[in-house]
């Protein structure tokens, strides 16, 4: 089943496609490195193995320009009730737990989209986000789920999310392009995930991913970071706890 497609570039069910699951990680993307150093990054490449029907791929000829993973869970289960402060955390954690123990799923959490860098702009991530509501959608799940990372975020680190996720252009509509591309799709803002991911690593370790001195206490403006690291040298570690905005989209 095609998904979307344009004169070029088609999106599929990866559940249709698998000989493309290893392509999908070979985009040149522009994901800062120490986000897949959050621990619980470490379960995400078996999300195309174990839930191949809730993932998607777009490709233009033989080669893949994006990829879309969402996962299921079961949102109706108590202590679930509200989407969680822990964010995409706790949201790979829920469904990894209920495809262990064989739990009913009702709801489908958006992992990411990725594209790659030479097809930025075309317009693809409205389709991919479109297909991933579909995914859910063909599922019977009654809605799509979305711990977002804002993309325009990084570039005013010292803004609370909270304050942040506020800000509107005159059409109503987010000032940030990302957080604008769900609501358009028909997504509506529930809250800020304050604690979405976390990356904990010692000061060495910050040095050679950003390239940064990491040589005194307090927090550090990093590239791409939504919010500051915070570096403790007494305790030889530097923390970033990254907020996100949960959206979500009825089904």
């Amino acid at each position: 089943m095609t998904i979307s497609a344009d004169d070029r570039v088609l999106i599929t069910p990866l559940a249709e496609r698998p000989e493309l699951a290893g392509q999908i990680w070979d985009l040149d993307d522009s994901w800062p490195v120490f986000v897949v150093e959050d621990l619980v990054a470490n379960a995400v490449p078996a999300v195309p193995e174990w839930f191949p029907q809730h993932c998607v791929v777009a490709t233009d000829g033989d080669r893949v320009v994006a990829r879309g993973l969402s996962v299921p869970f079961n949102a109706r289960m108590s202590g679930r009730e509200e989407l969680p402060d822990g964010g995409w955390d706790q949201l790979l954690v829920w469904a990894l737990i209920d495809r262990r123990l064989g739990r009913p799923v009702t709801t489908a959490g958006a992992l990411e989209v990725t594209i790659d860098n030479a097809y930025l702009g075309r317009g693809l991530s409205h389709r991919m986000l479109a297909a991933l509501r579909e995914t859910a959608r063909a599922r019977g799940l009654d809605a799509l789920v979305a711990p977002v990372r804002p993309n325009g975020k990084h570039l005013r680190p010292r803004v609370p999310m909270s304050e942040y996720v506020r800000e509107l252009r005159p059409d109503g509509l987010p000032e940030d392009p990302w957080l604008r591309v769900h609501i358009r799709a028909g997504g509506t803002v529930e809250k800020v995930a304050p604690a979405s991911m976390t990356v904990s690593a010692p000061p060495a370790r910050w040095r050679a991913w950003t390239g940064l001195p990491f040589d005194r206490d307090g927090d550090v403006v990093v590239p791409g970071a939504l919010v500051p690291v915070h570096c403790d040298l007494a305790h030889d570690h530097a923390v970033y706890v990254e907020p996100n905005v949960w959206v979500r989209h009825r089904l």
